[in-house]
Order: structure tokens, then sequence, then C-alpha cells
């Protein structure tokens, strides 16, 4: 073996190493929705199967959130697909890094999500996105549905209040949210769906006006 052969490999080995650290620290999240899923009154069957087929955080603390706030289930369908939208433009950028079999790409597009997606975009090497891509998003799967396991085994067991499990994913949220703001389009689309929403929350069904406040980043985003 070469000493760049050598390196390369090292340099993969580190990398695995450090997407595996960030899917074990989204299983965090993974029993936060674990436990607010069963809080909120669905099964411990009801609350893998979403994890195992939607497999997208966002979404599913959405839809759960909506049905526990009294939601209808087409609101919390809604605001859970247009979350979703987003993972079809990373599967677009994705697209020209991944290669293989139909098989492959079905199992690549099961994984195409913030994680995986922002640690392959942010490798230089071609070889080290895909190494970035599918390490994360593998990693992320395992670790997101065994802590949504762990999480609605104890759901019964846990008050998300006292624990302020209940605060999680919002503040992961806040996390993904806040780089945005360093620039005045994101300033501007912030600005503008909190207002909707504030607006609209006193008259309208839980989880519409969440729908509402994303008219906030086709305005936002529409001039640099």
């Amino acid at each position: 073996m070469s000493p760049i052969d050598a390196t390369e490999r090292s340099n993969d080995r580190s990398l695995a190493a450090s997407c595996a650290v960030l899917g074990a620290a989204v299983g965090v999240f993974g029993i936060a929705f674990g436990v607010g899923s069963v809080a909120a009154g669905g099964s411990v069957a009801m609350t893998c199967v979403m994890s195992l087929l939607v497999f997208t955080g966002a979404s599913q603390f959405s839809a759960v959130s909506v049905i526990a706030s009294g939601g209808s289930t087409a609101a919390a369908l809604a605001g859970a697909s247009l979350l979703a939208a987003r993972n079809g433009v990373y599967g677009l950028a994705m697209s020209r890094t991944l290669r293989g079999s139909l098989l492959k790409r079905i199992i690549a597009a099961q994984i195409t999500i913030d994680e995986s997606t922002a640690m392959s975009t942010a490798q230089e090497e071609p070889q080290a996105a895909r190494v970035a891509f599918w390490w994360t998003g593998l990693s992320v799967y395992v670790f997101w549905n065994a802590g949504t396991l762990i999480g609605a085994l104890a759901g019964n067991a846990i008050d998300p209040k006292k624990f302020v499990l209940d605060a999680a994913f919002p503040a992961g949220f806040e996390a993904r949210v806040l780089p945005h703001l360093r620039h005045r389009s994101g300033r501007r689309a912030a600005a503008i769906g909190a207002v909707i929403c504030a607006v609209t929350i006193p008259f309208m069904p839980a989880g519409v006006p969440i729908l509402c406040a994303s008219v906030g980043v086709l305005v936002g985003v529409k001039k640099p």
C-alpha cells in the first residue's frame, strides 16, 4: 500500500468516526421523539414504524406536535409533507455525488437527510463526500431508530416536561435556523413567518399557522 493510499484510508476512518458520533448525538433526539409520540397517544409499534419508514425528524415531530395539540390529521400530514419536501432538493444535490445500482440509490434516497447531505457537501474530495454521506446517513438511521424504540418503550414512565424532553426538538430547530439569520434573506423569512404564525394562531386550528408561516420562506428568499 502506497503512503497516499494509507493516508486516504486513515482520513476515511477519521471521517467515518466523526459521522458515527454525529449519528449517536441525533439518537438522543430519537429518544425524545419516542417519548413524545407515546405521550401523544401513539403506540410503540406505530412510533417505531414511523421512524423506520418516514425517517425525517422534522416531519415526525411536526406531525406528533400537531396531533398532540388537537390538530387534524390533514393538518399534521400537510405540515409534515411540507417539511419533508426539502429532502427532494437534497436528493438533486446528491445525485451528482452518488452513483450505483437501483437498489443502492433507493437506500441512498431513504438516508438523504439534513445531516448526511451537510456532511457530504462539506467535503472537498468526491471519495470523502461519498464516505461522509453513507456513514452519516446509516449512523443516523440506526441511532435514530434505536433512540425511538428506547423512548417509546419508556414513554409511559417518563414525563417529557419533567425531563425537558419536550424542548429538545425546538432547541434543535433553533440551532439549524440560527446560521441562516446571518443573511438578510434569512432574517426576512424568519420575521415574516413569525408574524404570520403569531397572527393566525388565535383563530386557526393547530398546525395550520405553521403552514401559513411557510409563506415567509417564499417571500424572504425572493431577493438576495
